[in-house]
């Protein structure tokens, strides 16, 4: 019965989500190659706005992950989902028909706003429906949504912005959203009791797992609670560490790749799709194995400890070998992506579910204004210093520090809930 249900979640699910956080992704992701494909000359943007603007987006996206979340965990993940598809895709279109860039930076911080609760959302109802031994892969698959959607989108948006423009490819790449909305209305419930493709002996045995995990679980009252453990204060300054480094290369690699000599907007695309590719197989690799062991802390602070030797490997080569330099920076890619599935496993086998919803957004939050520091300052050391050297540094630095936080913070037991508070709920 379980492997019957199991199978039917996998399908039903996965492809869903998978699908909904690409578009979601896209729209974040598609602006480095704006910004290095014209958007700048057209509108006057000067460097040290572009770099404010790649930015903006994250300060949006800090600002009410956590107001999502509550929202998400006490009432509907598929209802703030559906609105968030509806305005991103609205949001996302319009970035392609300003002609102000006063109007771009109010785009740019509303698109952060809008798509702040899409991932915690995600995640909440992913550890309804998944159980402890599935959750990593779950996660993974949909945080494959990530690199996946910069592969293609890569490949796509360098023929597009050739044949329409970057305006067009704002454009064509926005829709989608929209209209994905009334898909994801039709297919997804909340929880398993509200499905319409379960027996009741199935939604029983599920809820019936997901009950029992939480008996092993120290009860927390509350956010202000679980927002006080050490554990999730450390995870959450991991967490903006380790998005430096991601969001640092995920919004200026398209910039990196086309200051080469000779290097066309499609070859660039090409290029800037391949560290994405094998982000996927690592992603996948590291999620089964962490799953079979129950293992999380192995599956994340090595891998973010090669990413920052290899940011510093590429630092070194500087811009006597294009292509070694780029070898190593598709290894940092692909090390930063691969611990994504496993850590956001950990939050939901420590703290129970009335404040686990909470605790990602927070840590999420905290991502956010990471990366909004990282798309920044990565932009700013770019364009201020002439080269790539600097933000290479910076990059592996900011990952050195996360893989460094991420041994001391994960340990094999529950969160620490301060004594006083942990009696309270006894």
């Amino acid at each position: 019965m379980e492997k019957n249900i199991a199978q039917q979640r996998w399908y039903r699910l996965i492809p869903i989500a998978f699908i909904t956080y690409s578009l979601a992704y896209l729209d974040r992701a598609n602006f480095g190659f704006g910004a290095a494909s014209g958007m700048a000359q057209d509108l006057n943007i000067t460097p040290a706005t572009s770099s404010l603007l790649s930015s903006l987006f994250f300060l949006g996206y800090f600002f009410f992950q956590i107001p999502g979340a509550h929202y998400a965990s006490r009432y509907s993940a598929k209802k703030l989902i559906f609105w968030s598809l509806i305005s991103w895709g609205a949001l996302a279109t319009a970035t392609g028909l300003v002609s102000n860039v006063n109007v771009l930076i109010v785009i740019r911080f509303m698109l952060g706003v809008v798509e702040s609760a899409v991932m915690p959302a995600m995640l909440i109802l992913l550890s309804n429906w998944f159980t402890k031994k599935e959750r990593s892969r779950a996660n993974t698959f949909l945080i494959l949504g990530n690199p996946a959607t910069v592969l293609w989108m890569s490949i796509l948006s360098g023929y597009l912005i050739e044949s329409v423009g970057w305006r067009g490819m704002f454009i064509w790449e926005g829709l989608p959203a929209v209209v994905w909305a009334f898909f994801w209305w039709r297919l997804v419930e909340d929880k398993p009791k509200e499905s319409r493709w379960l027996t009741e002996p199935e939604k029983q045995a599920l809820e019936h797992s997901l009950q029992e995990e939480q008996k092993g679980i120290k009860p927390v009252k509350n956010y202000a609670q679980a927002f006080k453990s050490r554990t999730v204060i450390l995870l959450s300054l991991q967490y903006a560490l380790w998005s430096i480094g991601v969001y640092g290369f995920v919004m200026w690699l398209p910039s990196i790749i086309k200051s080469a000599p000779d290097m066309s907007i499609v070859k660039t695309g090409w290029l800037a799709s391949v560290p994405y590719l094998f982000a996927i197989i690592a992603m996948l690799t590291a999620s089964y194995f962490s799953d079979k062991t129950l293992n999380r802390k192995a599956f994340v602070w090595p891998f973010l400890l090669v990413g920052a030797v290899a940011f510093y490997g590429s630092y070194l080569l500087g811009t006597t070998s294009f292509y070694l330099s780029f070898i190593l920076l598709v290894v940092a890619g692909s090390a930063m992506y691969a611990p994504y599935g496993p850590f956001f496993a950990i939050i939901p086998e420590l703290l129970p579910r009335n404040v686990a919803g909470g605790a990602m957004a927070l840590i999420n939050s905290m991502g956010a204004l990471g990366s909004f520091i990282g798309s920044y300052l990565v932009g700013y050391l770019n364009s201020t210093t002439g080269g790539f050297g600097a933000s290479y540094i910076f990059m592996a630095t900011s990952l050195l520090f996360s893989a460094l936080i991420t041994a001391i913070a994960i340990k094999n037991q529950p969160v620490a809930v301060p004594d006083t508070l942990a009696r309270q709920n006894v």
